[in-house]
């Protein structure tokens, strides 16, 4: 049986994976967005692919450098991820579109996993935990 320690980097690892493949995604949809589809820079969809992006890029780095936040970047990762999949579903009879989704989707759930593995209890929560 794995030890904890092994277990958190797998998934750690998974969820960078995950977050690189989403930004190189959104990023690839968003390029595609400019010059197939002629959406204009100040659409919702394409603000949506580069804040994705970003923000995906941001938890590769938190969770790298072992950051004590990480959790944090990987809950607004999340949130992000979701809501740019909602989006790219509207184009539902696109490829580009249905990958991005598909991609997104994959990163919020490992990025919810994520966030979820490293819930800190206050020192002043834990007289209400008990019973």
């Amino acid at each position: 049986m794995p030890s904890t320690y092994q277990v958190q980097d797998s998934d750690m690892s998974r969820c960078i994976e995950s977050c690189q493949s989403c930004s190189r995604t959104c990023l690839e949809t968003a390029h595609y967005c400019l010059t197939q589809q002629g959406v204009s820079a100040g659409s919702t969809i394409l603000g949506l692919l580069f804040q994705c992006a970003d923000v995906c890029q941001l938890s590769v780095r938190m969770m790298a450098a072992e950051s004590e936040f990480h959790h944090q970047s990987c809950e607004l990762c999340f949130e992000v991820c979701q809501r740019c999949a909602v989006e790219c579903e509207k184009y539902e009879q696109d490829e580009v579109f249905k990958k991005c989704a598909k991609v997104c989707r994959r990163c919020a759930e490992d990025c919810r996993k994520m966030s979820g593995m490293t819930v800190q209890i206050k020192e002043g929560s834990r007289e209400s935990l008990r019973m």
